[in-house]
């Protein structure tokens, strides 16, 4: 790995650590999405796995703007983020218990993901790269969407079944 010498520097690693988990969570979201048994929940899997391949194809654009190879780097926090919820959905469990704990593993790699992007937002405006901020705050925007959505199904409904049943 090359020195780090200034933000510029900094926002390409970041870059490509999340490209890095973009790639990770398109492999890993059709296995939580065969192992869900709510319908809704099925169906919040499919949706964001085609939102997942448009951040990545973003990333992609940001990386032919920059002239810079995505590649090559391994997102660790996400691959242990998959790990937890690979192991979790191993478990003895009821489907409703089951759906319930999906959505909290979901939910930790939205939050991850929510949170990668802020930094890399903040990053792109540090380097005087409004376009590919904009482009950044979009897929940001589109990570908060999905964890709200995934809260709603939790809160309103998997959670409840989660807890009635017996």
């Amino acid at each position: 790995m090359s020195k780090l010498n200034n933000l510029e520097d900094l926002f390409h690693h970041q870059l490509k650590d999340i490209y890095s988990a973009e790639k990770q969570l398109i492999s890993a979201l059709p296995t939580m999405k065969e192992k869900a048994s709510n319908a809704k929940l099925k169906q919040a899997f499919e949706d964001h796995l085609k939102e997942t391949k448009k951040h990545k194809k973003r990333l992609d654009e940001i990386a032919d703007t920059l002239g810079i190879d995505l590649s090559g780097e391994t997102c660790n926090a996400m691959k242990g983020l998959i790990k937890e919820a690979k192991e979790f959905i191993s478990e003895d469990a009821s489907e409703e218990v089951r759906d319930a704990g999906i959505i909290a593993d979901a939910q930790r790699i939205e939050h991850y993901e929510i949170s990668a992007y802020g930094t890399a937002v903040q990053f792109a405006m540090g380097v005087d790269q409004s376009k590919i901020a904009e482009k950044l705050q979009q897929t940001l925007d589109e990570e908060s969407a999905a964890d709200k959505k995934l809260n709603e199904l939790a809160v309103n409904n998997i959670n409840k079944q989660a807890k009635d049943y017996s």
